[in-house]
Parts: C-alpha cells; sequence; structure tokens
C-alpha cells in the first residue's frame, strides 16, 4: 500500500436508531481499543451522530456522516449543513454514494459542490465511485470513473484535495453478495490513481487513499487489501455488527 495509512469505513445506511447506534458503537470502542497502523470510521444516520460522538470520543473510532448540503444554512427542508456535522463530532463525511446518486438525484455537479464545502468545513470527503452493471458489461467503466472524477473533482487544485479519500463501489457489488475479484478492483483503484496523476497532480495520486466498497466481509478483506493500490474498504452491511466489522478492521491479523 505504498506507506498510505489504510482506512476501514463503515457505512450503515438507514439502519440503528440512537440507542442501538450507540451500543454498536461503545462495542466498537471495546473491540478495537488496541488497533494500530489503520484508521476506522463509521457513519450513523444523522440522529445519532451526536450520542455516537460521545461514545467514540478519544478512541481509535471516527466519526463519519452519510450525506450532506452544500449551503451553509437557509430553507432548505431535510438537509443538513457542513458545520452542523461538524458540531455534532464529524471528521469524515461520505459525498455521492451509489445510493444517493439512484434514489435521490445526486449528480457529478452536486458532488462536485458537495466535496468543496466539506473542505472548506475541515471535514475529510469520501468522495465514491463506480460503475453500474449494465456499464460494466458494456465495456464502459473506465469512461464512467472518467467522467465521475473529472466532474466530481473539476476545478481543483491538489492543494485542495490532501485529505480527500476515493471510495470505488461497483454499483453491482453493492449488497448484492457480488464482489469485485481483487484484480477487478484493482485494475480500477489503478485506473483512479493514473486519473489523478493526469489530472490534478502525480504527489497527490500517490498519497491518495483510494478505497473499495461492494459487499466486503471479514473472509475477502485481506485478498483485496494485497493489491497494491487498494488502501481500505467503504463496508455496508457487515459494518452493523461490531464483531464483523472489527474482523475486518484487523484484516492484517
Amino acid at each position: 500500500m505504498s506507506g498510505r495509512t489504510p482506512l476501514i469505513a463503515g457505512n450503515w445506511k438507514m439502519y440503528k436508531t440512537g440507542p442501538e447506534a450507540v451500543d454498536t458503537a461503545q462495542r466498537l470502542v471495546e473491540l478495537l481499543a488496541d488497533t494500530a497502523d489503520v484508521d476506522i470510521m463509521i457513519a450513523p444516520v444523522f440522529t445519532a451522530l451526536d450520542p455516537v460522538s460521545q461514545v467514540v470520543a478519544d478512541s481509535r473510532v471516527g466519526l463519519g456522516a452519510q450525506n450532506l448540503y452544500w449551503e451553509k444554512e437557509g430553507a432548505y427542508t431535510g438537509e443538513i449543513s457542513a458545520d452542523m456535522l461538524v458540531a455534532a463530532g464529524c471528521q469524515y463525511v461520505i459525498i455521492g454514494h451509489s445510493e444517493r446518486r439512484q434514489y435521490f438525484g445526486e449528480t457529478d455537479e452536486t458532488v462536485n459542490k458537495k466535496i468543496r464545502t466539506a473542505i472548506d468545513a475541515g471535514l475529510i470527503p469520501v468522495f465514491c465511485v463506480g460503475e453500474t452493471e449494465a456499464e460494466r458489461e458494456a465495456g464502459q467503466t473506465f469512461s464512467v470513473l472518467d467522467k465521475q472524477v473529472q466532474i466530481g473533482l473539476g476545478g481543483y487544485f491538489a492543494k485542495d484535495l490532501g485529505t480527500l479519500v476515493i471510495a470505488y463501489e461497483p454499483v453491482w457489488a453493492i449488497g448484492t453478495g457480488k464482489t469485485a475479484t481483487r484484480e477487478q478492483a484493482q485494475e480500477a483503484h489503478q485506473y483512479i490513481r493514473s486519473l489523478i496523476e493526469q489530472n490534478i497532480d502525480k504527489t497527490l495520486a500517490q498519497s491518495m487513499r483510494i478505497l473499495y466498497g461492494g459487499s466486503v466481509k471479514p473472509d475477502n478483506v485481506a485478498d483485496l487489501m494485497q493489491m497494491p493500490d487498494i488502501d481500505g474498504a467503504l463496508v455496508g452491511g457487515a459494518s452493523l455488527d461490531a464483531e464483523s466489522f472489527s474482523k475486518i478492521v484487523k484484516f492484517k491479523g
């Protein structure tokens, strides 16, 4: 992994009430207390952020949100701002997840605005990209990634993106039980890194963490992490159980 510190991130999606999230977070803090050389993040629902932040404070576990809006404040019913996430204890925010794109009208252009807002607020953006099954079967994987990266990061310079994390999540592997082979994942990660090098900066490309997301489980994470351009995982279903997620975090063991 070329000296890049792995990041294992758990996206809890629309699961767990506040008390349930607190219970899981408390168990994770216990299980991961002695973990080193890996960064950890969990992203509960908005209503659980504040209580979970109190549980994970001063622990190995970082806190993230699943989305944000690009305006600072205003008459935007149902939205949440970067400052609100920071005040709730977040260090990370997931942006452009395929479910946001598929169900809620997220576009490459809105992703671009959200990344800027996150960076300006001091949050670490986890920028999601990836192709659908139809796009992969049509041989369009690289062209889809190219468009998502070019537009999503359009107008940014290397100095802006020092904390940015990219998550490659082939849509056909999310929640389906299908997982890209480690060779398929490595090919996509290598291509994304080459896009950053060609369009923004070589040094940034080498230091940027690129995560794999798509049915990551305790029994396949170590195999994926052996690939040189895979720097961690964005975990969905398997992150909802503290024991399962802790095994993924401790993949090296």
